[in-house]
């Protein structure tokens, strides 16, 4: 099988929630690729002041996505930073962890459980695993408990996933993204983006994976990954020399932090294959356009997946799997500048400049 089906895949999977401050709908759809490799979450109550939205876009495979999918705002639950306030922080750690937690035999028990197939002479993952004889074997000691087996020295799947996720606490938005999935959010109708993408020829991405041994070519790191972050790739992440956050790829975030004010109207996250045909600001002008006589978020999301499904393969744009999750805000804080697009390693508060939005 090749990477693109004779015709696309057009069904959909949708769903909307909402609570006391917002309403969300999505929609993902497999479209002309042979496999769909996106995941999502969307949790309206993490806690009871908290919800939790995610978009995973997997390469090389669909399990690191679905491994983030299912795990990622578990671990935000559990930090310590989070319990303190500190979002920000609790997002980060649960990126890095994501990395821990796929190695050894617990975490390749866990990707297994969620695989397409299963050598049954060598119990590898197929296509998607690469396992060097052994690692460091330094286990952190939490609840994700250590296990013996044959899978004991595993490294770390292969395979990826970009992450772009924005958890709102009131009237706090915070995101964090590794990849070159997208946050926007829509004020006025102007389009905000609240995130940015990982691509290997930006300077500081450029300099981190040149420092660390690796080279880009065509775009490319070592002329293979197209994205300077993600989760999982772990052939990626092997200089025993350096932390996790300056490997060649790296799975750190870039966290923004925004007060969301009444001008807020919605907010987009979305994987690759809906940027790839429509800018933020063309999304955000489409959506308006929908919201006049469409009142379901999910069939909104619906709508954008038409829009950018291609008629054939031969452009190449259009052909991806799609995932979009639209947010839509019931009520704010009193006022707000217009945000501010993240551009730095660090966690930073948004502060009250204006930004020149993609159009």
């Amino acid at each position: 099988m090749g990477i693109y089906l004779s015709t696309p895949k057009t069904e959909k999977f949708s769903e909307d929630g909402e609570n006391d401050h917002l309403r969300y709908g999505l929609s993902s759809m497999q479209g002309w690729r042979s496999t769909m490799e996106d995941a999502h979450a969307a949790h309206t109550d993490l806690d009871e002041s908290t919800s939790f939205f995610g978009v995973y876009d997997g390469h090389g495979g669909k399990v690191v996505a679905k491994f983030c999918a299912k795990f990622l705002h578990r671990q935000v639950l559990k930090s310590e930073a989070y319990a303190a306030g500190d979002i920000g922080t609790s997002l980060q750690k649960a990126f890095l962890r994501m990395d821990d937690m796929m190695r050894g035999q617990r975490g390749w028990r866990e990707l297994a459980a969620l695989g397409d197939k299963i050598n049954k002479f060598s119990g590898m993952i197929e296509g998607l695993i690469w396992s060097p004889r052994s690692s460091d074997g330094k286990e952190q000691a939490d609840d994700w408990v250590f296990e013996e087996g044959p899978h004991s020295d595993f490294a770390g799947p292969t395979s990826g996933s970009t992450a772009c996720v924005a958890v709102i606490r009131n009237n706090q938005l915070v995101v964090a993204n590794a990849g070159d999935s997208r946050c926007v959010i829509s004020r006025k109708g102007q389009a905000y983006n609240l995130s940015r993408d990982h691509k290997p020829d930006l300077e500081i991405e450029k300099e981190r994976i040149i420092k660390a041994g690796g080279f880009i070519h065509a775009g490319r790191i070592n002329g293979s990954l197209n994205l300077a972050r993600a989760i999982g790739d772990m052939e990626f992440k092997q200089n025993k020399y350096l932390p996790a956050e300056k490997q060649i790829v790296t799975a750190n975030p870039d966290i923004n932090t925004l007060e969301l004010c009444d001008e807020d109207e919605f907010m987009v996250l979305a994987c690759d294959g809906i940027w790839d045909c429509m800018s933020s600001q063309q999304l955000v002008d489409f959506i308006h356009e929908q919201l006049h006589s469409e009142t379901k978020p999910s069939a909104v999301c619906e709508r954008v997946l038409d829009r950018c499904l291609a008629p054939s393969t031969t452009r190449g744009e259009g052909c991806d799997n799609m995932t979009m999750i639209l947010v839509q805000f019931k009520k704010h804080a009193q006022s707000s500048a217009p945000p501010e697009e993240h551009s730095s390693n660090e966690q930073v508060e948004s502060k009250p400049k204006q930004e020149r939005s993609e159009t």
